[in-house]
């Protein structure tokens, strides 16, 4: 692997798969919205409306991280998963028809696909999309599938559980870890949705970053693979939030209101595959991934 285009460098997980690239040698082409801040030595920092043709060239990988939705922000509105998500991905495939050696890495959710499950669920589990947003990642994987088909393509798809850590910011009132230690750290009350009793699976970002590398790093086999990507812990949001109060020393203040209809009661997800596959397992425990993230929430605090 020597050069690798990324699409949504500038988002959270973004911005930690360039630096592990170029920490590792790898010529990285990192594609953001607007130009920002450089990456540093080894990332070619360029704009989205880019031809796609132009930015593939000598890449053996192209990693897709970009997703301008949120499973809340497109509760009631199926078409900015079409306009922001889908349309953009087939573009990419279209280009992709006359480049099938080049690597496509997918990361699509494993915290929304499944719907609810009574046990962790396998890959081979059907996806049963509740939201418009988990709709859009199972069409973009069936797109995916079909290029590979069609034109010998190599692609993986990755389904991660909810990952957190330094350097996620709230966006669009996605992600309970940093809205939490937000509401902590400014003393304000959060709204939380439910009883409390949901349960989910939370993965830190330096874990799964190195399931992004294990794929990335190794040869992969022509066709579709995809690889559900967790902790393997069940955790409910009662649990969660006291371990966030127990790290920060506070206590947070809760507004409690009924569950909405996209929520789901029970995400729990069957590392098996991966750890089997590429023999990548989770190495940071909840507590630690927790602590490190609060550490990086108050230095970040201007």
């Amino acid at each position: 692997m020597r050069k690798v285009l990324v699409v949504g460098a500038a988002g959270f997980i973004g911005q930690h798969l360039v630096r592990a690239l170029a920490a590792g040698g790898v010529s990285v082409i990192a594609q953001v919205h607007q130009r920002q801040g450089d990456f540093g030595p080894g990332v070619q920092t360029v704009i989205a409306d880019t031809a796609a043709e132009t930015l593939l060239q000598g890449c053996d990988a192209v990693a897709w991280l970009a997703s301008g939705t949120t499973p809340a922000g497109s509760a009631s509105d199926p078409l900015p998963e079409l306009r922001s998500n889908l349309a953009p991905l087939l573009k990419l495939l279209h280009t992709l028809q006359s480049r099938p050696d080049c690597h496509l890495l997918y990361v699509s959710s494993g915290g929304t696909l499944y719907g609810d499950v009574d046990r962790p669920a396998s890959e081979s589990l059907a996806a049963h999309p509740r939201s418009y947003y988990a709709a859009g990642k199972a069409a973009a994987e069936h797109f995916i599938e079909a290029w590979c088909q069609q034109h010998s393509g190599t692609a993986t798809v990755l389904r991660p559980s909810n990952v957190y850590g330094p350097g996620q910011t709230l966006h669009g009132g996605f992600g309970v870890i940093p809205a939490a230690m937000a509401c902590l750290r400014d003393g304000k009350p959060m709204t939380l949705w439910g009883d409390g009793e949901s349960l989910r699976d939370y993965l830190y970002i330096d874990d799964f970053i190195a399931a992004c590398m294990a794929v990335l790093q190794r040869p992969s086999p022509q066709g579709l693979r995809v690889f559900n990507v967790c902790s393997g812990q069940a955790t409910s949001l009662r649990q969660l939030l006291a371990l966030i109060e127990q790290v920060a020393g506070r206590t947070l203040q809760r507004d409690q209101r009924p569950a909405r209809a996209v929520d789901l009661r029970r995400v729990l997800l069957d590392g098996t595959r991966i750890r089997e596959a590429l023999g990548w397992a989770p190495r940071t425990s909840l507590h630690d991934g927790l602590q490190r993230t609060w550490r990086w929430l108050n230095a970040a605090q201007p």
